[in-house]
C-alpha cells in the first residue's frame, strides 16, 4: 500500500497525464484511503508549522492558553475534508454544464488527486503558493481526462468554480471594510449630536 501511496503522490505531482490515466479505473475504495492520508500529513505539517507562530511572541499572546499546533491540526483536519467535498460538488455543476457526463465519483476523484500538490507541500509559507496553481491545473487535467472532455471546457469548469466563489469574497471583504472604514470615520462630534 505504502509503495503505492508513494508512487501516486510522483505520478500525480511529475506526470500527472499518464497518472490520471491510470486512475480512471480507480474507485472510491481506492480514493477516499489516499485522501485520508494526504489530509492527515497537511494536518500533521500544518500543526509543525505553527509551532513557529507560537514562538513569535505576537502570536503567542493572541492564543495565551490554547495549543495553538493541536488546534491547527483539528482545522485543518477537518476543514480540508469538509472543503473537498464541498468544492467537488461546486465543481461538478460546472463540470456537468460544460459536458462531463462521467459522474460525480471522476470529479472528486479529480478534485482529491489533483488536491497531492496543495495537501503535501502546500503549508511550506510562500512556496506553498505554487503547489496551489499547481494543484489548479491539476484539477483541470483530472476533469479532462477522467469525464474524457476537451481541455479547454475543462479548463472552465474549473476556472468558473474557482471565480465565483472568489468574487463573492472579494466583494464581502470589500463591503466589510467599507463598512468599518464608514462606521470608525465618525467623528466624536458628530456622536455627541
Amino acid at each position: 500500500m505504502l509503495d503505492s501511496f508513494v508512487e501516486k503522490v510522483k505520478g500525480f505531482i511529475l506526470n500527472p497525464g499518464e497518472t490520471f490515466q491510470k486512475a480512471k479505473a480507480d474507485d472510491l475504495e481506492t480514493v477516499l484511503p489516499y485522501f485520508a492520508i494526504i489530509v492527515l500529513i497537511n494536518a500533521i505539517l500544518s500543526a509543525i508549522v505553527s509551532l513557529f507562530w507560537e514562538a513569535n511572541p505576537m502570536y503567542k499572546s493572541m492564543m495565551s492558553g490554547v495549543a495553538v499546533p493541536i488546534l491547527v491540526f483539528f482545522i485543518v483536519l477537518v476543514a480540508e475534508f469538509i472543503f473537498t467535498l464541498i468544492f467537488a460538488a461546486w465543481l461538478h455543476l460546472w463540470v456537468y454544464i460544460v459536458g462531463g457526463r462521467k459522474g460525480i465519483g471522476e470529479t472528486m476523484k479529480a478534485v482529491i488527486y489533483g488536491s497531492t500538490p496543495s495537501m503535501l507541500l502546500g503549508w511550506i509559507p510562500i512556496l506553498g503558493i505554487i503547489f496551489a496553481l499547481w494543484s489548479i491545473v491539476l484539477w483541470a487535467l483530472g476533469v479532462r481526462d477522467l469525464h474524457e472532455i476537451s481541455t479547454g471546457k475543462a479548463i472552465v469548469a474549473v476556472v468558473i468554480a474557482i471565480l465565483i466563489p472568489l468574487v463573492i469574497i472579494l466583494l464581502l471583504a470589500a463591503y466589510l471594510l467599507t463598512s468599518y472604514m464608514s462606521v470608525t470615520a465618525v467623528s466624536p462630534a458628530a456622536m455627541m449630536e
